[in-house]
This record gives structure tokens, C-alpha cells and sequence, in this order.
């Protein structure tokens, strides 16, 4: 990502995919404006090309009864992913986001994890975009979009946990093709079945899928990535300052 002055502070950015994550910077860049950025992905080491890209991907990915998550690699595809198989390479991409200087490191995933390994004010998108969400949603009812059909029981049991009104699901891919259609019929269902509020529920939906989803919804659509880049931008420029 670009780089700028340490002015206000370093964020470091970690992906459970690859790094760079050049779709997201377009979308995140107005927010963090005055911080240098540095990202690494827990995917970076690995290779999903070539003879052994089944092998590899199968090492990655949910071990039986896991909830799944995807991410974005660095030529665009994707991976599914298993938590178990990603902590210690989360742990590796939070160290070396450190060793880059950063003041806050955020995990660009609304997935669960346990804690990781940090020196430094280590993020979890997930708590930030529920906890902004809840905030701002009061008791109506709400509608969450996650990437897989597999993550939609999952993901509406969590929510619903934290939410006080009614919570459903849709499914649809944010890496796979025509995504903002996807989003688009994913919000009518939702909002057709009541939902007020829908909730982009992971970091590879961009600004084009929620502008999408708004037109076919009609009610507002809350971005995880934004909402979670927000809160860690004001910590990053918080610790800096605090360093002096």
C-alpha cells in the first residue's frame, strides 16, 4: 500500500489471505489519510499455483465441522480457509506487521479467532464491526450477508447472539464473479423478509457491492471494512501519540 508520513501514527493490516489487498485499498485510503500503512497477509508464504496448489489449499482449509472462512490471494482468486490452520500464520503476519513499526495492527477478518501472539494494541474486526453495529441498529431487525452458504447458519447464530432484534442471512461471494449482484439479490432477500438494517459481514465486500445492495434493499448497508478500518485508525493515531 501506499506509503505516507508517520505523522500520525503506522497501521498495520493483516489479511487471512495474501497481501497486498489492492481491492480494499481504494476503499480504505480516505479513512486512514495522514497514516503509513503496512500489510501482511497469513498467506503470504504459501504458494496456490503450480502441482502442489490442491495440497496446499487442503492444509489451509476447514478441518471437518469448522466453519469456514474465505479470503482474497494476491492474483485475485480466492481460498477457503480453517481457523486452526490460519493461527499460526496470523501469528507470523502480526510480527512482522510489528517489526514494520506499527502502532495498531487490525486482522481484516469478521471471523472468530482466538487471541494471537502481539507486543503491540492488536484489532479484531469481528468485536469492532458487531459491537459499531449493535450501537447504531438499536433493537430492529437486521440482515447479515456472509461470503459462503456454508457460514449462513453460523453467522446468524453469532449475530443473533449480540443483537437484540431479529437477525437473518444470505450468502453471497465477494471474490467470486458478478458480486454486486450477488449482494444486490442477497439485501432484497434479506430486507423482503424484514430486515432494516443489512450488514456486509465480511472485509472482501467493497463500496461498489454496498452501493449495490443499498439500490436493491432500500434500507441502509453497514460495510464491515470500513466500519473496522475507522476504529483502528483512531488507534494507531492514539498509540502514536502516545509514544510521542
Amino acid at each position: 500500500m501506499p506509503a505516507a508520513s508517520d505523522a500520525r501514527g503506522v497501521l498495520g493490516l493483516v489479511t487471512i489471505g495474501q497481501a497486498p489487498r489492492t481491492d480494499l485499498t481504494p476503499d480504505i485510503l480516505p479513512i486512514t489519510a495522514g497514516l503509513r500503512l503496512t500489510e501482511h497477509g497469513a498467506l503470504d508464504h504459501d504458494r496456490f499455483d503450480g502441482p502442489d496448489a490442491d495440497a496446499v489449499r487442503a492444509a489451509v482449509g476447514p478441518v471437518p465441522g469448522e466453519a469456514p472462512l474465505i479470503s482474497r490471494l494476491r492474483d485475485g482468486g480466492s481460498a477457503v480457509l480453517g481457523h486452526d490452520a490460519l493461527a499460526p500464520r496470523m501469528a507470523d503476519a502480526v510480527a512482522r506487521c510489528e517489526a514494520d513499526g506499527a502502532d495498531a495492527t487490525l486482522l481484516l477478518c469478521t471471523g472468530h479467532f482466538p487471541p494471537v501472539p502481539a507486543r503491540g494494541p492488536l484489532l479484531y474486526a469481528e468485536p469492532l464491526v458487531q459491537h459499531g453495529v449493535r450501537a447504531l441498529v438499536g433493537a430492529d431487525p437486521v440482515g447479515v450477508v456472509c461470503p459462503l452458504p456454508a457460514q449462513r447458519e453460523d453467522v446468524a447464530a453469532r449475530w443473533a447472539r449480540l443483537l437484540p432484534g431479529r437477525v437473518t442471512a444470505a450468502p453471497a461471494d465477494p471474490y467470486g464473479g458478478g458480486a454486486p449482484e450477488q449482494c444486490a439479490a442477497a439485501a432484497r432477500e434479506l430486507a423482503a423478509g424484514g430486515a432494516r438494517w443489512i450488514v456486509l459481514d465480511c472485509i472482501g465486500y467493497t463500496e461498489e457491492m454496498r452501493h449495490a445492495a443499498a439500490a436493491a434493499a432500500s434500507v441502509p448497508v453497514l460495510l464491515a471494512r470500513t466500519l473496522a478500518v475507522r476504529l483502528a485508525a483512531e488507534a494507531a493515531q492514539s498509540a502514536a501519540q502516545a509514544r510521542g
